[in-house]
């Protein structure tokens, strides 16, 4: 009877191995021959924002790296959420990645809670962070302000009536407003938008006054001279608009945010198509023309593992979680 029992067991353990050992095989045989199609690359906001302009270099040389086309698909909405969202109901084959705005989705997670569409922590498997990114403070044109100081006395002499767009609720764009605003004392009225590109339109036409945008979005209307940057929002000047200050520099001290990106692939995407897919990524920040080409645009690339990216947003939603309690700051 023992020794039937202990046979039974041992065909029963053998099973699940030689069933773990196809399942590896068999994952490990899919990324080999990964990708066999195209790539679609999730960027949740429309053309022209931060995420765009990295999720545009990375899929030019993904589609190289790998052998398919690797294709850009925005899908703006709901601060992200809503191709965020799309990407973590995908089939987790590889197939459909997110251009990850990891700070904004940070910020969703704390501030929607139980009503947010997806958990970022448990729906998606980290292939690698790709960069970090300094925000500016930029007013528009018809803003009466050469420097930050300026901006800030014009705002306390106008409570609630100056504008500040941002990429939608519970945007960095929208948070790093709003701790502005109480640190610096002043009111201002919120419009929020479907992303950068929208908000930054309007901000050049004059129907808003300033935002705390990335500097990829901004950078080209700030050297065309048709947004004027009065801070970046960094610890040192950044060499792409040397001559702008730092929040600090300008007067306003411990001002310091960023955002961070990163691609994501759908919950319990197999482990060597995650490592192939961070192997290449790797491979292309490396490269001293893909780096030069997004400091350009003004992202910092900064390349992180599976395991290191996880361990990022974990702090990210960390960190955000804090602000948020301590600023009070609530969706309106």
């Amino acid at each position: 009877m023992a020794a039937s029992l202990l046979r039974s067991r041992w065909c029963q353990t053998v099973a699940s191995a030689l069933a773990l050992a196809t399942a590896f095989w068999a994952s490990a045989t899919h990324a080999q021959d990964y990708p066999q199609r195209p790539v679609k690359l999730v960027v949740p906001y429309p053309p022209g924002g931060a995420t765009d302009v990295i999720g545009r270099v990375l899929s030019q040389q993904l589609t190289l790296e790998l052998g398919q086309p690797v294709v850009v698909e925005n899908r703006p909405g709901a601060a992200g959420n809503l191709g965020a969202s799309a990407v973590a109901k995908e089939p987790p084959d590889g197939q459909t990645l997110l251009m990850g705005a990891l700070t904004s989705h940070s910020i969703n997670s704390v501030l929607f809670t139980a009503k947010a569409p997806f958990n970022l922590e448990q729906d998606f498997e980290p292939i690698a962070l790709v960069g970090r990114v300094p925000l500016v403070i930029t007013v528009g044109p018809t803003v009466q302000s050469a420097n930050l100081a300026q901006f800030i006395a014009l705002a306390q002499s106008r409570p609630g009536t100056l504008a500040y767009a941002s990429a939608g609720n519970g945007s960095p764009q929208h948070l790093a407003a709003e701790l502005l605003q109480r640190q610096a004392g002043v009111k201002l009225l919120h419009v929020p938008y479907k992303g950068s590109g929208p908000a930054l339109n309007d901000l050049m036409g004059g129907q808003v006054d300033v935002i705390i945008d990335t500097l990829p979005a901004t950078q080209a209307f700030i050297k065309g001279q048709r947004l004027r940057a009065l801070a970046v929002t960094t610890a040192q000047r950044v060499a792409a608009l040397p001559d702008v200050p730092t929040a600090a520099q300008a007067g306003l001290q411990d001002f310091e945010l960023g955002s961070i990106f990163g691609v994501l692939a759908p919950a319990g995407t197999p482990r060597p198509v995650v490592a192939r897919l961070s192997a290449a990524l790797g491979a292309i920040l490396s490269r001293p023309a893909v780096r030069d080409s997004l400091t350009a645009q003004g992202a910092m690339p900064a390349f992180m593992t599976p395991e290191q990216t996880r361990a990022a947003i974990r702090s990210e939603v960390a960190r955000w979680s804090k602000v948020v309690a301590q600023s009070a700051i609530t969706l309106e």
